[in-house]
This record gives structure tokens, C-alpha cells and sequence, in this order.
């Protein structure tokens, strides 16, 4: 399961509460409206241009041209002409809207990064090291048989699925990603490209709508006042903006639909046709034109993979991770095993209590730590070491436990107060088999 985590988490000072929803703590450069419901990209202020591009020309055809056909053909058949453009641009702005502010096809982040598979053998390691383990930066996966190679992504900590890319601007990784449409103020992909293409068709229908009804109503002012076509034109200057508007327009629109029809029946995106991905091996996503046009517009949606309105959920405390290949581990500095590098870890900083600066730390093979006359650590069990011990120091063993209260030893009077010192230790709140002596023989 994904989850996103929280980048600060803000505090109630009502009910003390410290819980976020989703949308508060996303990482991505998203904008939010209706706390959450509607979610566009960080360059949203472009589509009020958008929407002034359609609904604009749309209101001055209503006005002085369409309510002018209305008085020249019959009253059904005028009003129809003014019901259809106003009914057109309506759905044409409700398909820009579900455009741009729906979920794309955002992949959540990982809030960790995955746990690396294998050594790299390749790494350089100092003696006695473990090998560093690193993450592949890229994968090999099949897709219908095809081999595709899938990439690590550093931001969302994750391998992103096939087809899958990472926009830059909403800083996001969106599955089936096409572009990132500067008018619409949103990234393109799996979850609103059918959308997408039906606003730009729909945007194309509308130019050639407007187009071809000004020049209907030129051709009205012809025959009704039997002059020429500059004469007419001239009486309806309106017409003549929107003619040149709407022809300028459609090159673009009409454009953009044609190439959008030609890489829906090669099953293709716009990002994969801009990096010529297929030119020179074949396409594991095409499937035919008839089947290629049914994925894209007949198939359902699949459900978005965030819940923008859901409380952030609680992550447990994280278990203790390798550290390598730029892995820290969560519990750095803590009395826990490092297990990867084959010792305890140190109690309380660089050195534990006991052993002074420059000291070696004992490892779990080492028994006894004998240095510059000092005892460094001993493990709890220590049977086949007393007895040396005890030609060194005079200590004779009655029990086989070292650092423990209700161990009793009998020694020699010369250290018998330091002795002291040392069962003195054990109240510190150490576990037993991890305190430190510090005992001159």
C-alpha cells in the first residue's frame, strides 16, 4: 500500500489533534479545490484563458449572428441554430472540466524506498564489509510478450509501471502519461485522455459551426439586399472576426484532433511519439484499430489510486533498514543489533560509558577486550575465559555471569573498592552483557 506522508503535520489547538487529510500533505505541485474534490496542476490560472478562448466568440455569435437568424428562417428551425452553439459550448467547457480537474492517473509515493534485491557485487567494500546493496536503476518487464524496460524513480521512490513518466511540472508520476497541457492546466493520461480528446474534437466541431453559419448569414444579407459579397461583409463586420478567429483556431484544434486520432489507432501517447519509442521495433500496446478505439472509449475507467479526502494514515515505527547505497538507517544511534555489519550497536554515542575515546568496540565473537590494561566489554558468558582472567587479576569465579547483580565473585583486596565501582555500573539502566568496566589490573 502507498501512503503519503505527511510533510509537517499541523496541530489543533482546539482538540490537540495532529492529523492531515491527503489532499493538506500532498507532495506533488497539485492545486486544490472544494477541499480535495477537484484537483488541477500548479499552472490552473491558464484555464480561465481557456474558457474565455471558447465561451467568448460563442457569446458574440449568440448575439450578432445567430439572434439575426433567428428573424430570417422560420422560428424552429432559427432558434435551433442559437440552442445548438449554446448547448455545444456548454458541453464543451464540462469536458474541459473534467480535463482538468480530475485525478490524471496519479501513482502515490512511496513513503520509503523499496528494499534493494540483490549485492552489487561491483561495489567496493572494506575488509570484513558486507557489500553495499543498490537499487537497479532500471527493470526489464514483458508486455504481451515484448520485453519493456520500466525506471527507478528518486522522487516517488517507486518503479514506474509501463507507460508510466514522471511530469515535471505537477511533480507527479501519472500512469499512461500522454503530456502535460499547458490550456487545460493539467497533466494528460490514463484516467482523463478520453476527455481530453473529446474537448479538443468538440472545440474542433464548434470552429467549423461558427464558421459556417457567418458565412450562412453573409450569403442572407446577398440575397436580401442583392449586393456584393464585400458589401456584405461590411454590414456584419461580427462575421468577419469570428470567420478569421474560427479558421485560425481550427488549425490548431483540428489539428491536434487529427494527431490524436492517429495515435489512438496506433495505441500510442504523445510522449512515446515524440521519442520515436516504436519506430524501430514494434509496439507491445497495439492491438488493431477497431480494439485500439475501444480501449480508449469503451472500456471503463479504472478508479483513482488516491483518496484525496482521507485522513493521512498513521505509519507504523520503522523497522530497522539497511544502511548503504544512501540508506540510513531509522534507528541510527539506538542500543539495538546491527545485524549487516555483525556487532552490538553503541550505547549513547560514539563510545559507550565506560570505554574512553580511541577504545575498541567489542564485537558478539569477542569475549574478552583486553587493551592498555583495561577491560573494554565482556559478553555475558565468559566460562572458557576466567580462568585466565584469574592468573591476571586474582579473580575466581563462582558463577558465570558477568555485569549482573546477583553475580558474586570473590576478589583480591587491590581491587576490591574498584569491584565495587563496577557492580555500582549495573544501575544505570543498561542491559546486562553491554555495560562497560573500566578496571585497572
Amino acid at each position: 500500500m502507498y501512503v503519503v506522508p505527511p510533510p509537517s503535520q499541523k496541530s489543533d489547538p482546539a482538540s490537540g489533534s495532529t492529523d492531515l487529510r491527503v489532499y493538506q500533505a500532498w507532495k506533488g505541485s497539485n492545486k486544490f479545490l472544494l477541499q480535495g474534490r477537484l484537483i488541477f496542476g500548479p499552472d490552473v490560472r491558464s484555464l480561465f484563458l481557456t474558457i474565455f478562448l471558447i465561451a467568448a466568440p460563442v457569446a458574440v455569435f449568440c448575439v450578432f449572428v445567430a439572434r439575426k437568424l433567428m428573424h430570417v428562417y422560420s422560428h424552429n428551425s432559427g432558434i435551433s441554430i442559437l440552442v445548438v452553439a449554446v448547448v455545444v459550448t456548454v458541453y464543451d467547457l464540462v469536458l474541459l472540466l473534467l480535463t482538468s480537474g480530475r485525478d490524471p492517473g496519479i501513482i502515490p509515493r512511496n513513503a520509503h524506498p523499496p528494499e534493494p534485491e540483490a549485492f552489487d557485487g561491483a561495489a567496493e567494500t572494506g575488509g570484513g564489509q558486507t557489500p553495499q546493496l543498490r537499487l537497479p536503476r532500471v527493470k526489464e518487464v514483458e508486455v504481451n510478450g515484448i520485453p519493456v524496460k520500466i525506471k527507478y524513480c528518486d522522487t516517488c521512490m517507486l518503479y514506474r509501471p509501463p507507460r508510466c513518466s514522471h511530469c515535471s511540472i505537477c511533480n507527479n508520476c501519472v500512469e499512461r502519461f500522454d503530456h502535460h497541457c499547458p490550456w487545460v492546466g493539467q497533466c494528460i493520461g490514463l484516467r482523463n485522455y478520453r476527455f481530453f480528446f473529446m474537448f479538443v474534437s468538440t472545440t474542433t466541431i464548434l470552429c467549423i459551426y461558427v464558421f459556417l453559419f457567418c458565412w450562412v448569414y453573409i450569403k442572407r444579407i446577398m440575397e436580401a439586399e442583392e449586393t456584393s459579397i464585400w458589401k456584405a461583409m461590411i454590414k456584419t463586420p461580427a462575421s468577419i472576426v469570428l470567420i478569421i478567429y474560427t479558421f485560425i483556431a481550427v488549425w490548431f484544434v483540428g489539428g491536434l484532433t487529427a494527431f490524436h486520432l492517429y495515435l489512438i489507432s496506433t495505441n500510442q501517447t504523445t510522449y512515446e511519439n515524440f521519442r520515436y519509442r516504436y519506430d524501430r521495433r514494434a509496439n507491445p500496446y497495439n492491438k488493431g484499430v477497431i480494439q485500439n478505439f475501444k480501449e480508449i472509449f469503451c472500456t471503463s475507467i479504472p478508479p483513482s489510486k488516491n483518496k484525496f479526502r482521507d485522513m493521512v494514515p498513521r505509519e507504523p515505527p520503522p523497522a530497522t533498514r539497511r544502511m548503504d547505497a544512501g540508506f540510513v538507517s531509522p534507528s541510527m544511534g539506538k542500543g539495538t543489533d546491527d545485524i549487516e555489519m555483525g556487532r552490538k550497536a553503541t550505547w549513547g554515542g560514539e563510545f559507550g560509558p565506560g570505554l574512553e575515546s580511541g577504545e575498541e568496540q567489542v564485537s558478539d565473537n569477542d569475549v574478552l577486550n583486553i587493551k592498555d590494561g583495561r577491560i573494554g566489554e565482556a559478553s555475558p558468558d565468559i566460562r572458557g575465559h576466567v580462568d585466565e582472567m584469574g592468573e591476571r587479576g586474582g579473580l575466581h569465579p563462582r558463577r558465570s555471569s558477568w555485569g549482573r547483580q546477583s553475580g558474586n565473585w570473590e576478589m583480591s583486596p587491590e581491587v576490591l573498592a574498584l569491584a565495587a565501582r563496577v557492580g555500582g555500573s549495573s544501575n544505570t539502566g543498561l542491559p546486562a552483557g553491554n555495560q562497560h568496566a573500566d578496571v585497572k589490573l
